[in-house]
């Protein structure tokens, strides 16, 4: 039966302590000697001696939940790693992108640099996406506040105007504390030449089929100007 319960911290992980008495008849007299305890998470030294033929408590060290938790918890390796919100609230695991080259942008719909690179990246996106390009757009209202509109309005424009097929995502931080995770992760996978920090709409990064992100690209560089790069990750000539 359970007779106690405690909890202690051993070398840095919680462990739950459970002490349980076991009587002796259900222990098969013929048996002189049980092999040691070995506690899971801990060195062979911190093996815990016990023997069935006492009714003193035996001890069990589990650990607990929440140090389980942390410790399946996976730090991400790729893009593909990722969860994002579309324009619609719903869910995206970027994993589907697995074998595709990725162009994601942070975009914004009053920008001096909005024409041009709308313009440019259906372009791109046109060409190359049945050999395997997907551009993924990020609305973001954190330079100049020139996205202030609202999912459905950044679709409209987006869509209507340049006609952009490509997915275009939920409205996001790029900087700061709120940012989200996965520009937390291309900043730190490629960072600028004044920091890691997004500098403007239209920063551009490059990722390959495996979720690598291989280049970034400034505001200011023209969509078209990376096509040799594209071409090359994509393995068309």
């Amino acid at each position: 039966m359970l007779c106690s319960s405690s909890r202690r911290i051993l070398g840095c992980r919680s462990l739950a302590v459970f002490a349980i008495s076991v009587p002796k008849f259900y222990i098969p007299r013929h048996l002189s000697s049980v092999p040691k305890f070995i506690v899971s998470g801990l060195p062979r030294s911190s093996s815990i001696p016990f023997s069935f033929f006492s009714r003193k408590p035996i001890l069990f060290l589990v650990k607990s939940a929440s140090t389980m938790a942390s410790q399946s918890k996976k730090e991400p390796t790729s893009i593909h790693d990722f969860t994002v919100k579309d324009a619609r609230g719903n869910d995206v695991d970027l994993s589907v992108y697995k074998g595709k080259v990725l162009v994601i942008v942070n975009v914004a719909s009053q920008c001096g640099l909005t024409n041009s690179n709308y313009t440019e990246l259906s372009k791109i996106y046109d060409k190359y996406k049945d050999q395997g390009l997907e551009i993924l757009a990020f609305p973001c209202n954190q330079f100049g506040q020139q996205e202030p509109g609202t999912n459905e309005q950044i679709l409209e424009f987006a869509c209507t105007r340049f006609k952009a097929e490509y997915p275009i995502f939920d409205k996001v931080d790029v900087n700061g504390q709120n940012s989200a995770p996965i520009y937390q992760f291309l900043k730190s996978s490629k960072g600028g030449i004044f920091g890691s920090g997004i500098k403007w709409n239209f920063t551009k990064f490059l990722v390959d089929k495996e979720g690598n992100v291989v280049d970034r690209y400034a505001p200011t560089t023209s969509p078209l100007s990376m096509e040799n790069d594209i071409k090359k990750l994509l393995g068309v000539s």
